[in-house]
């Protein structure tokens, strides 16, 4: 009976899919959310989770169950050695089910890697061909930063063509098409699907020597979630060959400058009709439930980071050799990149709130362990002498004379961490977490500034108020006579 029980509760748990931080990726996830509709499936859909290797992590880990990939990221980034470079679906479906993963097949479409230049410069310079790239390499290149690092990226194209561009840099997809508009930059990486494409008048060049390996679209799934709720993988093969390269690129103008939601969207091409009167846009109470989750992400976060770095920084101070350690581990942790970690924190904590706080946490050490450190190393020897002579117990040294001494540096590492801390959750939005980033992240996507602003400004006011509130404390718990000396 209660296995039976059991069974039942984890056939009825929700299947969650995953889209990428583009509007294709978003479109394709709610064409299949609403097909498995059809087929009586609930669905739970994490938009916009980063790139590729979030996605990846997440779906090893089970913390999404699908998500839309391409046969050329496979073949030359998420199962590079494994599989040749040419590896066809069969091949692929073999190194996935080594993994509990299966893949789909084919929606119908490819949607590879380019370049790109505006129609002005291409016909200025006579630009037809990534060849004629080497001609210029005065040409500045802006670049998405996932194309930047990938195997199939910047680095091999770069190598295979023999370009010497001396400026390259790396900014977000979407951001790029409006630096080329702008004449900021004059070649950028791009999606043949793209619908900005058509939209700018830009010239894609040929990949005249044949770099670029097919980018099929097709779904990855966990077999055992597929094996669990048939309809999951009756969906995947329902939506088999139904997307066409030129109806993809006009799903994607609908939404990037039709203005239409991704839903709105995927319905139409699927012939659903909309599913009511679309709902008001209550901007206040969006804007309280980022401001919940924004709170929650950065309060929780700075609670373990007192909890574990305070011990931490006066242990530094107390014990050199122990602190040059400390703090030398603690500088590391600030050097990660946000998404890095991101990637190496999802197999151990899943998606959503838990591995966004534990990156703040670690990002938060730094100026709390440091500063407790310092505050403590430099109070005046004499002062210490004299608690000595007294007699006090250490402890009672630490939390009598030398904790309110270094109240003020203590305080002013904590205050740092924290406005940092406000800044860098908006990062969790890459992986479900909420928050501002999420309206930030959507508004760049979509180019819409108001969208943007609407996270923007209230994180910025937020980070204000944490300096004020933290003034404050500075002001209720230090001595009178510490703030007297202090002013004098």
């Amino acid at each position: 009976m209660l296995l039976a029980i059991g069974f039942a509760r984890a056939d009825e748990r929700p299947l969650t899919i995953g889209s990428k931080n583009f509007t294709e990726s978003i479109v394709l996830a709610e064409v299949l959310r609403l097909e498995a509709a059809r087929a009586g499936a609930t669905i739970e859909h994490r938009r916009a989770m980063g790139g590729s290797a979030i996605l990846w992590q997440a779906l090893q880990a089970g913390s999404i169950d699908a998500y839309p990939e391409y046969s050329g990221t496979l073949t030359q980034e998420l199962l590079k050695g494994d599989v040749p470079a040419t590896a066809h679906v069969d091949e692929l479906a073999a190194a996935l089910k080594q993994r509990g993963l299966g893949i789909g097949p084919s929606l119908g479409f490819d949607d590879s890697y380019a370049l790109g230049v505006s129609g002005d410069t291409a016909a200025t310079l006579g630009l037809r061909s990534i060849s004629d790239l080497v001609r210029h390499p005065e040409l500045r290149l802006a670049l998405s930063n996932e194309f930047m690092s990938r195997a199939d990226g910047w680095p091999g194209l770069k190598a295979a063509y023999g370009l010497r561009n001396s400026t390259v840099q790396g900014m977000d997809h979407g951001l790029a098409y409006r630096a080329l508009n702008s004449a900021a930059a004059d070649v950028i990486d791009l999606y043949t699907t793209d619908a900005e494409i058509s939209t700018y008048g830009v010239t894609v060049l040929d990949d005249d020597r044949h770099y670029f390996p097919p980018y099929e679209a097709h779904w990855l799934y966990r077999l055992d979630r597929a094996e669990e709720r048939p309809a999951l993988k009756q969906a995947i093969e329902a939506l088999a060959g139904r997307i066409t390269r030129e109806q993809m690129s006009r799903l994607n103008s609908a939404v990037s400058f039709g203005k239409r939601s991704e839903t709105d969207v995927a319905q139409t091409f699927l012939g659903l009709a909309a599913t009511g009167t679309p709902p008001a846009d209550d901007r206040t109470a969006r804007l309280l439930a980022r401001t919940t989750e924004h709170l929650r992400l950065v309060g929780i976060s700075m609670l373990l980071a007192l909890l574990i770095g305070l011990p931490l920084g006066v242990l530094a101070a107390k014990l050199p050799r122990v602190g040059q350690i400390t703090l030398a581990l603690t500088a590391l942790l600030q050097t990660l990149p946000s998404l890095a970690l991101f990637v190496f924190l999802i197999p151990l904590l899943g998606i959503g709130a838990k591995p966004a706080i534990a990156a703040l946490f670690l990002y938060s050490l730094l100026p709390i362990v440091r500063n407790t450190q310092t505050g403590l190393a430099t109070i005046a020897p004499n002062l210490r002498e004299s608690a000595a002579a007294l007699g006090l117990p250490w402890s009672v040294q630490l939390r009598r004379i030398e904790l309110p001494l270094a109240l003020r540096t203590i305080l002013a590492g904590i205050s740092t961490a924290a406005v940092i801390n406000v800044g860098t959750a908006t990062l969790g939005a890459l992986i479900g977490a909420g928050g501002y980033g999420e309206p930030i992240l959507t508004g760049i996507r979509l180019d819409n500034i108001p969208l943007i602003l609407e996270g923007a400004i209230p994180a910025s006011a937020l980070a204000l108020l944490v300096l004020a509130l933290f003034s404050g404390l500075e002001r209720l718990l230090t001595p009178r006579g510490l703030r007297a000396s202090s002013r004098s």
